[in-house]
């Protein structure tokens, strides 16, 4: 029987709370996700579809279970090994996060630049560029870009490295609903012409439903 490419066992995180007490955000999860599918999660504001995103591409730590990922256990790496694992993840966030000084071309090699690379990185980010349909936009700023353009030059920027796991909080949450199809529209695409596997945290019912697998969320748990 195939591996999952990500195994969580028994997951758990909280955050302290003004009070000294501690707030369950996600709460003793198990959860399988299968290599080349589309994954939502769904749940009201606080019931840890972020904080599920953040534990899977380790930038929040367990404090107890398991995630094992590409068969890595994020929890016996070592702190130059959680490095390298990040960036074989492609992040794409509800805000752009685009750096306003660089080029949208300039924003997409900013993950790789001060690393060597098996590849051409000005190359590699233009082939992104045109995947996502901004090849012509490669010189503008993010400041000459619509919100629905600063965010598929995120997703370019996500993918530079070939990531086979692509997490996305949001993604399309500050967007319109034409620009948020057509952003789910290019993730799904990943999926299917890339191999990627795609987590996506929404509140929008109507992407979940083009998901392979939708997962609700509620106080830390699958519902």
């Amino acid at each position: 029987m195939t591996e999952p490419l990500v195994r969580i066992t028994g997951a758990h995180k909280s955050f302290p709370l003004p009070d000294g007490g501690r707030l369950a955000a996600v709460d003793d999860l198990s959860l399988d996700i299968a290599a080349g599918t589309a994954v939502s999660l769904t749940g009201p504001s606080g019931s840890g579809k972020s904080t599920l995103l953040h534990l899977i591409g380790a930038i929040e730590k367990l404090d107890a279970g398991s995630i094992v990922v590409a068969g890595r256990d994020l929890r016996k790496l070592t702190r130059n090994g959680l490095a390298d694992y990040r960036r074989t993840i492609g992040f794409v966030f509800q805000r752009f996060h685009l750096l306003p000084a660089l080029t949208a071309l300039d924003n997409v090699i900013a993950p790789v630049l001060p690393f060597r690379t098996g590849f051409d990185k000005r190359e590699r980010a233009l082939e992104l560029l045109k995947v996502v349909g901004l090849e012509d936009r490669a010189g503008a700023l993010p400041s000459q870009l619509s919100g629905g353009q600063q965010q598929r030059v995120a997703i370019a920027r996500a993918l530079i490295n070939g990531p086979r796991l692509v997490l996305a909080d949001e993604p399309t949450g500050n967007l319109d609903s034409r620009n948020g199809t057509a952003i789910i529209d290019l993730l799904l695409t990943l999926r299917d012409e890339h191999d990627a596997t795609v987590v996506v945290a929404t509140h929008d019912a109507g992407i979940a439903e083009r998901c392979d697998t939708a997962l609700h969320l509620r106080d830390g748990r699958l519902a």
